[in-house]
């Protein structure tokens, strides 16, 4: 069976061209003869791509080979080859340069057309496509993803779309205002004009460590978020503290895009860190402060683990002390805080006095001294954890957890030992928190609205 592939393009002055593109014998008696294969499908598409993009640039050339002013022929000064990266290919582009119009003084003696409409010789889509791989896997595996499945230049390599996703990054951060102490723009009387909110939005905080590449530090904290609206998608927050400065921006931008307005109830639960707490402090008019249930339990378990081991040695302290600690985890789920500090402050007293030769027994001092410092500098954030959940409201930050796995876990190498500079580990953030949430595309589409789909495409789809 032989197969011919030709494409015809109608020109802006009604001129057709018709090209052959490729030819194809297929054969008919195996699974593997029916459609085109991979290799055949690349050969296709860079075929189309050269005719469409050479067509598109001369009838653009020819457009602009005229003033502006009086409509005079300009000059032509000569031409060059450029070349411009395309999803389906790589294509060698003819490029002439003209003489500008002495009709009024231009910026230049001479410009060339394409080089204004192909700034960064690279097509929106390409990047886009690279930036979104690059954020979920590694730069070399998006680099033989892309040439597995496109007909890319097997030049690519894995610098390039460091660069390149490093380049989408920085223009994120240019378009980011400035940080504001305060984000509330409203009185009480605007407020209450505003229409009736689509439910609460809950907001988890925590953070995670990456490894650092700078010398005399090995690890450097990042800060990731997720925010849940009750009717819209989720959105996640990544940013590195001691690099960025607009912690607080960030935030209320993720909001603002979710729908966000001031009479609408925001919950922000954290681990009770003072960067944190900072970074949601004077966001939102109604918004309340939570100390995440989970950090508490998880402080809880790792005094009870100790307990476990002073069991060995002392049974009976062991005892008494697991049944305070018992009380202490009751009466904090209740939110009743005056009895369980009281509580924690008879722990820490306990554990003074026990007299044992238990190896761990200043670990287990030093962990019941420091709850009893978390827990009072949190005071003011620890609701009845058990009322909220008989009302289904959330009381953990679980999904912040799952979260910073999501996000920093599984891209920036833990287990393969990879290495951030914190202004590189802060940009890949920006790019991969919107590849996860599904933003990213919209990005691209608010630079480059020619890339969402018309009606014709969707229809013809």
């Amino acid at each position: 069976m032989d197969i011919e592939i030709s494409v015809t393009i109608t020109a802006p002055d009604g001129t057709a061209h018709t090209d052959r593109i490729a030819a194809f014998s297929k054969g008919i008696e195996a699974a593997g003869d029916i459609g085109l294969s991979i290799e055949e499908g690349k050969a296709v598409l860079l075929g189309i791509q050269r005719k469409v993009v050479a067509a598109q640039c001369e009838a653009f050339c020819i457009k602009h080979a005229r003033c502006t002013c009086c409509n005079r022929k300009l000059r032509a000064k000569g031409r060059r080859q450029i070349r411009y990266r395309t999803v389906f290919g790589d294509i060698a582009v003819e490029s002439p340069r003209f003489y500008s119009c002495q009709c009024h003084n231009g910026p230049a003696k001479t410009f060339s057309p394409l080089n204004e409409l192909l700034l960064d010789h690279i097509a929106p889509e390409l990047l886009w496509l690279e930036t979104k791989w690059a954020s979920l896997v590694s730069f070399g595996v998006t680099t033989d993803l892309l040439k597995d499945v496109l007909p890319i230049d097997m030049r690519l390599n894995p610098d390039t779309i460091r660069r390149h996703l490093g380049r989408v990054a920085t223009r994120m951060e240019a378009e980011l205002s400035d940080e504001r102490y305060s984000f509330i723009e409203t009185s009480p009387h605007q407020r209450a004009q505003l229409p009736n909110p689509e439910g609460q939005i809950t907001v988890g905080i925590d953070g995670g460590y990456v490894r650092s590449r700078d010398a005399g530090q090995s690890h450097f904290e990042v800060t990731v978020g997720k925010s849940i609206p009750t009717d819209r998608p989720s959105r996640y927050l990544g940013l590195v503290q001691s690099h960025d400065d607009r912690p607080k921006r960030r935030l209320h931008e993720v909001l603002k895009d979710q729908g966000w307005q001031e009479n609408q109830p925001v919950t922000f639960m954290t681990d009770g860190g003072d960067t944190v707490i900072n970074m949601a402090r004077h966001m939102a008019p109604a918004s309340e402060h939570i100390l995440d249930w989970f950090h508490i339990t998880m402080r809880i378990t790792v005094m009870q683990q100790y307990v476990k081991g002073l069991a060995h040695h002392n049974p009976a302290e062991a005892e008494a002390i697991a049944r305070l600690l018992r009380q202490i985890k009751g009466f904090l789920w209740n939110g009743n805080l005056h009895n369980g500090q009281a509580a924690i402050e008879d722990l820490v007293i306990d554990l003074e006095v026990v007299e044992t030769d238990y190896a761990s027994i200043k670990a287990l001092r030093k962990a019941a001294s420091e709850f009893e410092t978390y827990i009072a500098n949190n005071a003011l954030m620890i609701p009845n954890y058990a009322e909220r959940r008989r009302y289904g409201e959330r009381v953990s930050t679980g999904f912040v957890e799952s979260t910073v796995n999501t996000v920093v876990g599984k891209r920036f190498g833990k287990r393969q030992q990879m290495r951030w500079s914190k202004r590189g580990a802060h940009l890949m953030l920006q790019t991969r928190t919107r590849a996860l949430d599904g933003t990213l595309r919209a990005k691209f589409e608010q630079w480059h609205p020619a890339l969402k789909p018309s009606s014709e495409t969707e229809m013809a789809a």
